[in-house]
């Protein structure tokens, strides 16, 4: 597991990410500058963003509602200050001080699967290989050997 998480993503993208429904600027290769609202980032640096307003190279404004960059166009971007207390930032302090360890709660199990994990462990607690219950692998109906109906 990565500091930022499985999805492989580095740093960078996760703090694209996280910048979502912030005001950003960016610069194209065009020479385009375009500020206004990011309302989706992809991994690939794609971005969807409302609200602009595009500075062509010679000056000139023109105000858009929606716009899509293509990422491998983009030169830089520039970021909200108040990105410099996000919480991905946490988790890199702590993997430098603790050599890697996981923040305690992350990669735990969530939903369904702690649901699971718990019910198997009061099982262990309680008296463990029991074997499965009554009835368990007799199944009525389903033709072959030996009657059942």
């Amino acid at each position: 597991m990565s500091v930022v998480g499985n999805n492989r993503v580095g740093i960078p993208i996760v703090l694209l990410h996280d910048a979502e429904g912030a005001v950003i600027t960016v610069e194209t290769k065009s020479g385009e500058l375009i500020r206004g609202l990011l309302f989706e980032a992809e991994d690939m640096m794609n971005l969807y963003v409302k609200n602009a307003v595009v500075f062509n190279p010679d000056g000139k404004k023109r105000k858009v509602d929606q716009i899509y960059l293509r990422g491998s166009q983009i030169v830089f971007i520039v970021l909200p200050e108040m990105l410099r207390h996000a919480p991905m930032f946490n988790r890199i302090r702590h993997w430098r001080k603790y050599g890697g360890a996981p923040p305690e709660g992350v990669g735990a199990a969530v939903g369904q699967a702690a649901a699971i994990l718990r019910k198997a462990n009061e099982r262990r607690m309680m008296g463990g290989g029991r074997g499965p219950p009554s009835g368990f692998g007799r199944h009525r109906g389903f033709g072959g050997r030996g009657g059942g109906g």
